[in-house]
């Protein structure tokens, strides 16, 4: 147990997942669905299989041994995740990534972190009832303060900026649309959290197999994210039916009629690309041939799915450290997430003409949100050396 290096560990996996769409930046001419489902091969079925077989022992007969309850609740929540993972998407369309992540994970740390130890019974012994507990919540608390600052400093963007502005930085910027949604994928991005919890036995049993205590959560995370795969492969498969996109996966030419903005059905994420979408559409309308680069679209595609499951990959190693505390890793990577986040919508320009105000709550929200991390860190620290 080092709660210290456990901290180290949750910020790498909320640098993971607040980057990884940047490689989708990349993918040219593709559907949402189409680079979505690509990467979500990479994120949630070829990372995690690779990494399990290589890490841990037996994986396949850990799994064939685990209680059939585990698999199936730790399955089932992350199907209920995967549906948080694309109401998500729609929460940065209409909020943009600092706000939108702000809101969402808002719900997702308080509820992700504060239900395990309920539904495990030991919220009154281990958390209320010890010293170290108490700091962890309040640590906690100072999380879920910097997020609500966070919010404060979009909603002070969206008073400061006028209506250009905020088209020029979030094209489809709406509060209220983004707050109903991102209340919906909060609460079900937190079912993620469940299914971890839900893997204990299987975690358990892979290291009686022999498996490194620090690879102990990959086995869960195989079955975790083949729910979320679940939920996502559904939808993106309607969509290429609905929009007639299934082709691109097989053929460079763009071709048929590329929905308006305004026309689409479809759930998409901070990383599309308005501008480019529109001159497809037009170069399609016209009749001119348009070629999807399909070498680079798979690889930034595979970049990107890769990159978000580090995340949990570096989550499972960091909740390691924690021992019997480790429901604040919750805490710790919903944290990491934000900070890491608010630092890449820095750099992309989403806050580009908002005032002083706006621009010190931005930065208030960063240093209590680090401050959370590192109280959390103190109260596992204090439960470590009682013990």
């Amino acid at each position: 147990m080092n709660p210290a290096l456990g901290v180290v560990f949750h910020w790498l996996g909320g640098l993971a997942s607040a980057s990884f769409y940047v490689p989708y930046r990349g993918v040219k001419n593709w559907a949402w669905e189409t680079y979505w489902l690509v990467g979500g091969f990479f994120s949630w079925i070829i990372a995690p299989w690779i990494l399990a077989l290589t890490m841990t022992h037996d994986l396949t007969r850990v799994l064939h041994e685990a209680p059939a309850s585990s698999l199936f609740w730790a399955y089932a929540f992350g199907v209920l995740w995967g549906l948080g993972g694309l109401t998500f998407g729609l929460t940065m369309r209409y909020l943009g990534m600092s706000l939108g992540m702000a809101m969402v994970l808002g719900y997702t740390a308080a509820f992700g972190t504060l239900m395990p130890p309920i539904f495990r019974g030991v919220f009154a012994s281990e958390v209320l009832g010890t010293r170290s507990g108490l700091v962890i919540l309040g640590g906690v608390a100072v999380c879920l303060l910097g997020i609500a600052v966070a919010g404060a400093a979009g909603v002070s963007k969206e008073r400061e900026m006028s209506t250009e502005q905020k088209r020029a930085s979030i094209k489809e910027f709406d509060l209220k649309k983004g707050l109903l949604v991102a209340t919906f994928s909060g609460v079900m991005s937190a079912c993620f959290a469940y299914g971890l919890a839900a893997g204990d036995p299987i975690k358990a049993l892979t290291i009686q197999h022999g498996t490194p205590v620090l690879w102990q959560g990959l086995p869960v995370l195989v079955v975790v994210l083949a729910g979320g795969f679940t939920t996502n492969f559904i939808w993106c498969v309607i969509l290429n039916i609905r929009n007639r996109t299934g082709y691109q996966y097989f053929e460079s030419e763009i071709r048929g009629r590329i929905p308006a903005r305004h026309e689409e059905h479809i759930l998409e994420t901070a990383t599309d690309a308005p501008g480019e979408e529109m001159a497809v559409a037009a170069a399609v309308a016209q009749g001119t041939a348009v070629r999807a680069p399909m070498l680079a679209n798979y690889l930034f595609s595979a970049l990107a799915g890769t990159t978000w499951y580090m995340q949990f990959f570096f989550y499972t190693m960091g909740e390691t450290q924690m021992g019997r505390y480790k429901f604040s890793s919750w805490t710790l990577h919903m944290a990491s997430i934000i900070i890491f986040s608010t630092l890449w919508g820095i750099a992309l320009k989403e806050w580009k003409g908002a005032g002083g105000r706006t621009k010190l709550l931005v930065a208030f929200s960063l240093l209590v949100l680090v401050s959370s991390t590192v109280i959390v860190g103190y109260g596992n620290y204090v439960g470590g050396s009682s013990h």
